[in-house]
């Protein structure tokens, strides 16, 4: 595949059968996003959507994704810039992940928190190891899981993505599976990802992809919330006490209710 004669630096990419496995590694950065991430991401995912049935998704053990890069936010407020990364590349790589012309699978280990809950809740299929946590923490900075959202609604409803922003704790996998976030889980996640894939790699491609399409034409509330979410995400990064904060946190470790 043309795909593995690429370069990334954030992400490493194997291929096998027609699945493609794509593993976010930022490991001097607990896995966080940022811009790099995404765009290798989104060339990655564009030639899967030529080349591949199923992508299956994959962080490190300890840790799936931990949401934006706070120091890169940090970085950007002490250069005096307050309006940081465009929210649009990153939804529109979840909407590739829930509706492009192939299945595609989260391999969640360790924690998945604030961003990374977004590509689990875009994700066709989210296989969990049972240790995993998963968490929306954004609130504890005065932001909110603003492209986040639309995701997460429309695989838990309402109610658990109300709860889950709210509280800003972490779950269980187990409480994951109970609410629709997580599919299955076990304590070998490898082997339970490998007992799938034996059914998975039966799929063709042209069924896959017809059913992907007809599925988004089903349900448009991604394209809808689109307009919403980034003026959400747009206004909450962009509130300079809300990076100050942020900024505070990565200097000094201390949350926003903290004193010096």
């Amino acid at each position: 595949m043309g795909l593995m004669s690429r370069h990334y630096e954030s992400i490493k990419v194997r291929a096998e059968d027609g699945i493609v496995f794509v593993q976010m590694h930022r490991p001097q950065a607990n896995n966080a996003i940022d811009d790099r991430l995404i765009a290798e991401l989104g060339d990655a995912l564009s030639a899967c959507e030529a080349q591949a049935t199923v992508v299956v998704l994959e962080g490190l053990p300890e840790v799936f994704c931990s949401g934006a890069d706070f120091d890169e936010i940090r970085g950007r407020f002490e250069r005096g810039t307050i309006q940081g990364q465009d929210p649009e590349p990153l939804y529109e790589l979840w909407r590739r992940l829930a509706c492009g012309p192939f299945v595609s699978v989260a391999h969640v280990r360790g924690r998945a928190n604030a961003g990374g809950i977004g590509f689990v809740a875009a994700c066709d299929l989210v296989l969990a190891e049972d240790v995993a946590s998963f968490s929306l923490s954004e609130l504890l900075f005065g932001l909110m899981p603003a492209c986040v959202l639309p995701f997460l609604i429309r695989r838990t409803g309402i109610a658990r993505a109300n709860y889950l922003t709210l509280t800003t704790q972490p779950v269980s996998a187990r409480q994951a599976l109970d609410w629709g976030l997580v599919d299955a889980c076990e304590a070998d996640s490898a082997n339970l990802l490998r007992k799938h894939l034996l059914r998975l790699r039966r799929l063709g491609k042209d069924g896959v992809a017809r059913y992907k399409r007809y599925a988004a034409e089903l349900d448009d509330s991604l394209a809808a919330a689109k307009p919403k979410a980034l003026a959400a995400n747009r206004e909450v990064f962009g509130d300079a006490d809300n990076v100050a904060k942020i900024a505070r946190f990565v200097r000094s470790g201390k949350f926003p209710w903290e004193a010096d």
